[in-house]
């Protein structure tokens, strides 16, 4: 009689799984052939439940659950992985709507991404619907500088040790000042934009490192918008960058709508285990 530690020491174990980086109605051959994927050859296709998800050859020794964890410790492969995962789903955009997958989100084999396709065929494809037709544009807001000044010496006595707390205390009282208004003129911006937009979220502001600005970012919106609002929307963001000098607002985009795609509670690293 065989034991079921028996049976499981000897299943076979796959070498390669499948990364998945995003889900669309349908994608012609020939756009796959031309788009690379994280192993470096071509991505692929696995059709099921009227969906088709657009997957990497994913050799488990590197992208299994385990090396996983190790590689996204690595900041460089980190980068490389995150480079290589969205220049696929940003290609998929550009020919139409796409629901972008997290991050490193490997199944085992392609049955386990068609079931996953079947399991989830009615939620993506409202995703689809809603997505289609518009595009994830964001706007950044970024605080203007003004010129520093020296401040006088306020009037009155007590010395050179009070008067420097005297303006100690106006620099910081300015400062905070400052900050409210500019914290204010955020808000408005935001909520401007998300009247004309389909939909907005407002995402933590990026720390200058990864922005690349000098100046701190205050506002890092991103905006769901139908491509026929695309002129007002971007006229709007013009409009409003006048009304509040204090920020400096920049558009980017299009985006694949990461932003506006329903993530379940899960963690970023995803690997599908069969069972």
């Amino acid at each position: 009689m065989t034991s079921t530690a028996e049976v499981t020491a000897h299943r076979p174990v796959p070498a390669v799984g499948a990364w998945l980086h995003g889900v669309v109605r349908d994608v012609e051959p020939a756009t796959l052939a031309a788009i690379g994927g994280m192993d470096g050859g071509p991505v692929r296709a696995v059709s099921a439940a009227g969906l088709v998800a657009v997957v990497s050859t994913a050799p488990l020794n590197e992208y299994g659950e385990e090396p996983l964890r190790r590689n996204l410790e690595d900041l460089a492969w980190l980068e490389r992985a995150a480079r290589a995962h969205h220049a696929v789903v940003e290609a998929l955009a550009r020919r139409g709507p796409v629901v972008p997958a997290r991050l490193a989100t490997v199944h085992t084999d392609d049955e386990r991404v068609a079931g996953s396709l079947s399991a989830r065929r009615a939620e993506l494809l409202a995703a689809l619907d809603r997505l289609t037709g518009r595009g994830e544009w964001g706007v950044k807001g970024y605080l203007v500088r003004e010129a520093a000044t020296d401040s006088a010496e306020t009037a009155g006595g007590g010395g050179v040790g009070t008067a420097y707390l005297r303006r100690r205390r106006a620099q910081l009282t300015a400062r905070e000042e400052r900050q409210q208004v500019v914290s204010a003129a955020a808000d408005a911006v935001h909520g401007a934009l998300c009247e004309l937009a389909v939909a907005g979220r407002r995402h933590a502001p990026q720390d200058r490192r990864l922005s690349g600005a000098s100046a701190p970012m205050v506002l890092n919106g991103a905006y769901l918008v139908d491509v026929a609002e695309l002129p007002r929307f971007t006229e709007l963001v013009g409009s409003l960058g006048g009304r509040h000098p204090g920020l400096h607002l920049e558009l980017t985009g299009p985006w694949p709508a990461y932003s506006f795609v329903a993530e379940r509670p899960e963690p970023a690293l995803t690997v599908r285990e069969p069972g």
